[in-house]
C-alpha cells in the first residue's frame, strides 16, 4: 500500500491574518527560523501585520509550512487593478513532495478572486530561491522573467511601478531585484542547488537573473491571475480544489 499514515497527510488552512494567536504566530516564525537567516521577530511581526490572509500547512498536528499574502488595489494608467502580494513562505524540506501548499494556495487565491472577480488580477512575487521561482513553469503559462519570452512594454511598466510602490529605493529597475536593508536568506544547507538541476532552463534562469540570491536578494516577479493563463497542472489542482 502506498497510502501515507494519518499523522504523514498534510492538510492546510486559511484565515484572517488578524485571527492568528500569538502563539501561533510565534510558531510561524520559529520555522522561519530553521530555515532563513537573518529572521528579527520585529521585522517578522511588522511585516506580518501588513498581510490580509495567512495559508498554513500541518503534517499531522505540526506547521510544516505557511504563506502570508496581502491583497490590495491599485491604479496603473488611470487602470484599477487587483494585486495579490506574497510575503513569507516557507515550506520544511521533509514536506516538499506535498501538494498541499500549492492546493492552498491557489484555493485561497480562488476564493479571493470570487469575492471580487472584476477586473485584472496580478501575482507579485519576490523570489529568493530557485524552488519559490520553479513554481510559477509549473503552474502557469506565462510569467516573468521568463527564459521563454520576453516581458511585454506594459507589464514591464507595470512590474516596476508596483515594485517602486511597495519597496522603494530597496528595488533596483536595471536588475528587477529587491535588496532589503535587513534581508533574509536561506541557511546553507537548503542554499545548495542539487547535481544535475543546473540543467533546469529555468533553474539556471534563475540563477542568472538574481546571483545574490544567496545572500537575500530577491527577484520580482510578476503573473496574471487567469484561468486562460494555467498550465495543466494549475487546471487540475483547480479541479480538485473546487466544488
Amino acid at each position: 500500500m502506498n497510502e501515507k499514515p494519518a499523522a504523514e497527510i498534510e492538510s492546510f488552512e486559511d484565515c484572517d491574518r488578524a485571527a492568528l494567536t500569538r502563539e501561533e504566530v510565534a510558531e510561524m516564525r520559529a520555522l522561519l527560523e530553521q530555515h532563513f537567516e537573518g529572521v528579527c521577530a520585529e521585522q517578522f511581526e511588522r511585516d506580518l501585520a501588513e498581510k490580509t490572509r495567512v495559508l498554513r500547512v500541518w503534517r499531522g498536528k505540526r506547521l510544516v509550512g505557511f504563506s502570508t499574502l496581502l491583497v490590495y488595489q491599485t491604479e496603473i494608467s488611470g487602470e484599477s487593478i487587483h494585486v495579490i502580494y506574497s510575503g513569507d513562505t516557507i515550506m520544511a524540506p521533509d514536506a516538499w513532495g506535498s501538494s498541499a501548499l500549492a492546493r492552498g494556495w491557489i484555493r485561497m487565491v480562488k476564493r479571493i478572486q470570487k469575492a471580487d472577480p472584476s477586473g485584472n488580477w496580478y501575482w507579485l512575487l519576490l523570489s529568493a530561491g530557485f524552488r519559490t521561482y520553479r513554481f510559477l513553469p509549473v503552474f502557469w503559462r506565462e510569467f516573468w522573467p521568463s527564459p521563454d519570452c520576453e516581458i511585454p512594454d506594459e507589464l514591464l511598466c507595470l512590474r516596476e511601478t508596483l515594485a517602486r510602490e511597495r519597496f522603494g529605493n530597496q528595488f533596483d529597475p536595471s536588475s528587477g531585484v529587491v535588496r532589503f536593508d535587513r534581508p533574509q536568506w536561506l541557511k546553507p544547507r537548503l542554499a545548495v542547488v542539487p547535481e544535475g538541476r543546473i540543467q533546469d532552463e529555468h533553474i539556471a534562469y534563475f540563477l542568472k537573473r538574481n546571483p545574490g540570491w544567496r545572500e537575500g536578494d530577491e527577484l520580482v516577479c510578476l503573473t496574471k491571475l487567469h484561468d486562460e493563463n494555467l498550465t495543466a497542472a494549475g487546471r487540475r489542482i483547480v479541479r480538485s480544489i473546487l466544488p
